[in-house]
């Protein structure tokens, strides 16, 4: 789907711009490629620069709570240093390359209620920077989905994602968030688990697999989370019995869980807490991922809307 929105003139007469992303899903790592399209005012203007900025909606627990907001987590300059003629159309290409924690916005087709955005700045001389934002739809790596659809096959469900502001302690973590996939157990885990929340950090040669276990605390005990991590290369992907190999993380996970019980730590980053909940998550409809999920009508139209206000609000909060 290509996104068009043609921006108001900057100032009384000035140029406007149009960002163009060409159609499809990108992935982690990937070449994110398009246009920006400009369109001379009524005068002639030095453009200055045109960056596209990498935003996303991402959670943040503090000790006020749960708190929401927009973090630029890549910036590129993509042209500048030129003079756009009274009235002159000019279309500039560009090609950047994602960094590979990107999170994943959708899986089969389906959204997962992530917010990603592409803004672009339009760098004027004697004028204010104006800029447009548009969705930006992230697909997973081959390794993501083939162990996201191993989850499926095992009678795991799909429950939500969301973004979280911090850092995994003892990781190669890069960008200032993670993506956390939650997941329901299948019901020969119903016992041992209330939900598995799973987080890819993707990198050139790899990935590491980071799997959480929450499970809420009994009458005499208290709730706690068990943090185990894994190591994948991309290359595995075609030699991999991705059934067994997640059912073994698995089994390991809840191990791990009985064995420390309340006393182990999840490791997340100084001052970030690490809790489930609403927040951007939603259930979803995986299609033909396999996940077994439950679909409630009115949750998915919430986070469609939810999504839509990040780009809307972050639009009238530059304009104001």
């Amino acid at each position: 789907m290509v996104f068009k929105r043609l921006l108001g003139s900057i100032g009384v007469g000035g140029p406007a711009v149009d960002t163009v992303l060409d159609p499809g899903p990108v992935l982690p790592g990937g070449s994110l490629t398009g246009e920006v399209r400009l369109k001379g005012g009524n005068a002639d203007f030095d453009i200055e620069h045109i960056t596209l900025e990498l935003v996303a909606r991402v959670e943040a627990e503090t000790e006020g709570g749960e708190h929401e907001g927009a973090v630029a987590f890549e910036r590129y300059v993509v042209a500048g240093g030129f003079r756009l003629a009274e009235g002159e159309e000019r279309s500039i290409p560009f090609s950047v390359t994602l960094p590979w924690e990107t999170p994943v916005t959708e899986l089969y087709g389906q959204a997962l209620g992530i917010a990603l955005g592409v803004r672009t700045e339009l760098g004027v001389t004697g004028a204010k920077d104006k800029g447009d934002l548009d969705p930006l739809a992230v697909g997973p790596l081959p390794a993501q989905e083939a162990i996201l659809e191993a989850f499926g096959q095992l009678g795991f469900g799909f429950k939500s994602a969301d973004l979280e502001y911090g850092h995994i302690g003892g990781t190669e973590q890069q960008l200032p968030f993670y993506q956390e996939i939650e997941i329901t157990p299948s019901p020969q885990y119903t016992h041992a688990v209330d939900e598995i929340e799973v987080t890819f950090l993707a990198a050139p040669g790899g990935m590491e697999v980071i799997m959480e276990a929450d499970k809420r605390g009994g009458l005499f005990s208290s709730g706690h989370d068990t943090l185990i991590r894994f190591t994948v290369t991309h290359d595995q992907v075609t030699r991999t019995d991705w059934n067994a190999e997640v059912d073994g993380w698995v089994r390991r996970l809840v191990e791990h869980r009985s064995a420390y019980g309340t006393h182990t730590s999840h490791g997340h980053g100084e001052g970030h807490g690490h809790q489930s909940g609403p927040g951007m998550g939603t259930v979803v409809a995986a299609g033909a991922a396999g996940l077994a999920v439950g679909v409630a009508g009115g949750v998915v139209a919430e986070v469609v809307d939810e999504v839509g206000d990040f780009f809307e609000g972050d639009e009238e909060g530059e304009e104001g």
